[in-house]
């Protein structure tokens, strides 16, 4: 009985989260097929012209947008932003430092530095 190695699939929302783009706005024969580990680990190592544009100028997925703006996920919904943004935009916010922005960022400093100080005590 010899042992048959079969390829790990993942469903197209799966890969476009792990590579950090939005799903919708990924070419159709991406969202409509599987995508192996090996296609995966291809598209990481050489990405395609369409995954480097998206990765330059999105639009972004929530994830993406909120590591960009310096805050969490739940930030960006108090902040009224739902849905995905372009690098344009999120440059946009930046130079404006609307008022939930500057606040979400304080508070997010302030949920690191809390980390940083747990984690020291735990050495300690």
């Amino acid at each position: 009985m010899t042992s048959r190695k079969t390829t790990q699939t993942m469903k197209p929302a799966t890969a476009a989260k792990k590579l950090g783009v939005y799903l919708e706005a990924t070419p159709a024969e991406f969202r409509e097929g599987v995508v192996s580990r090996d296609e995966l680990n291809a598209l990481q190592a050489d990405p395609p012209e369409w995954l480097r544009e998206l990765r330059r100028n999105g639009p972004h997925p929530r994830p993406v947008v909120a590591a960009k703006l310096g805050v969490s996920i739940s930030g960006l919904a108090r902040g009224g932003i739902t849905e995905p943004l372009t690098t344009e935009q999120i440059d946009a916010l930046k130079a404006e430092q609307p008022e939930w922005l500057v606040r979400e960022r304080a508070v997010q400093a302030e949920v690191r530095q809390e980390a940083a100080r747990l984690k020291g005590q735990d050495r300690g």
